[in-house]
């Protein structure tokens, strides 16, 4: 379960909402100390089947000022820059293994989301939800050497390449499905996935669709592979390959000499292909044992549009294991390609799916639902400390800035698509 609260509370409103977080602060560390009594949702479990429950809940109480830094507080939008929402969710299901051989299993995964947004959220929507199909797969996993294993795959499931730079959220939320915060859904709508392990090498080709708003439904279907050479969660060296097979997502271009609104041109995206080279690792084992560096950069392109873009991040940090909380410090530098005015290509930088929060690859929580990852470039620097194995703290601060001036710096996130026949 999650709990935040989020900006000034300087209203009867505000109050109300504090109420009802600290209502639920007291009901999650209530059910924290209850679930750790209870044992795993096993309902049967023996040598050849294993039947598990999983289960998933969280509220969150948000009070959002300056919405926008009053950007759309315009008369003509007739749009209020503070609100106030409260949003849930629910996520349940079942899974089932059944071992068919020494060395080969069939495995099943069904869940489903429910969530809902009472109030009026930071895009207006007011007072709406959905249940959703979140899981429906089946699998196979077996083995074909003393070290080299293949897992098949088909349905709706999850699937995250990388450190999520473009290929992790699979699913919408907010709007007509609530809970736009959390974001619930990460499962693709439809996927064909097959996965070859051996020793430390992993590598995958995909077929992913994304489980995305009725409402503002673009028809991606996208293909790829990926190859990751594994040894740590601190050093790790992957290449993904991304090719979108069909969209009608369209792309904005900056106005010639970026004098006007910008040309918004439908199903740019189609046939875009897409490169991304992600690592981590820690350069100076002998002398600075507890730094480390990560590397993330793709290069996008697409002939049929005459496009090419790029984006990616620096990052450095530093474990302090010696002192109280074991800090983290961490700096930061990222930058998405944006389209230049004086030039009749597209340099727009495309982030797909990437995994849109500030932990990962937002640019915070209030700037990003103003920016996404294109034409925007950023220095950051955090802190995280860890007063218990369950709790983290984070403190960040970054410097948000155009990639290129004189083009559009967002388009997405509350972004409709409108087609007209």
């Amino acid at each position: 379960m999650t709990l935040s609260l989020i900006h000034n509370l300087n209203n009867k409103n505000h109050i109300k909402l504090l109420c009802m977080s600290l209502l639920c602060l007291v009901l999650f560390y209530s059910n924290n100390v209850y679930s750790q009594e209870k044992k795993e949702l096993i309902f049967h479990n023996s040598e050849k089947l294993k039947i598990q429950g999983h289960a998933q809940f969280g509220v969150n109480a948000v009070a959002e000022t300056n919405l926008f830094w009053d950007l759309a507080d315009v008369p003509e939008l007739d749009f209020n820059s503070d609100t106030q929402w409260l949003e849930s969710y629910i996520k349940s299901g079942i899974s089932l293994i059944n071992k068919t051989g020494t060395h080969s299993s069939l495995y099943l995964k069904v869940s489903a989301v429910g969530s809902y947004t009472m109030g009026t959220d930071a895009f207006d929507a007011k007072n709406t939800g959905k249940i959703t199909l979140e899981n429906a797969h089946i699998g196979y996993k077996f083995k074909i050497s003393d070290s080299t294993f293949v897992d098949a795959s088909i349905g709706s499931r999850e699937l995250k390449l990388g450190t999520g730079m473009l290929i992790s959220n699979g699913a919408s939320s907010g709007f007509e499905r609530g809970a736009l915060k959390f974001g619930p859904r990460k499962a693709w709508e439809k996927s064909a996935i097959v996965e070859v392990t051996s020793k430390k090498n992993k590598s995958k080709v995909f077929y992913i669709s994304p489980n995305e708003l009725p409402s503002n439904d673009t028809k991606n279907e996208l293909a790829g592979i990926d190859l990751n050479y594994y040894q740590t969660k601190d050093k790790y060296i992957g290449l993904s390959y991304i090719n979108v097979l069909e969209s009608l997502a369209p792309y904005p271009k900056a106005a010639p000499n970026g004098e006007g609104a910008p040309i918004i041109t439908p199903g740019d995206r189609d046939g875009l292909n897409a490169l991304n080279l992600y690592t981590k690792t820690r350069p100076f084992k002998k002398t600075l044992k507890h730094l480390f560096t990560a590397l993330d950069v793709a290069y996008q392109w697409n002939d049929r549009i005459d496009m090419s873009s790029f984006g990616g991040r620096l990052q450095v940090g530093y474990d302090l294991v010696n002192i109280p909380w074991r800090p983290t410090l961490m700096y930061s530098y990222q930058t998405f390609s944006g389209d230049k005015p004086n030039t009749s290509g597209q340099e727009r930088f495309d982030p797909l799916y990437f995994e849109g929060n500030p932990s990962a690859w937002s640019t915070g929580s209030k700037s990003s639902m103003v920016f996404i990852n294109s034409n925007v470039q950023s220095n950051g620097v955090s802190i995280r400390v860890s007063p218990s194995k369950k709790d983290i703290i984070t403190l960040r601060y970054a410097h948000i800035s155009a990639q290129q001036l004189r083009s559009p710096i967002q388009f997405g996130q509350a972004a409709r698509v409108e087609f007209f026949r």
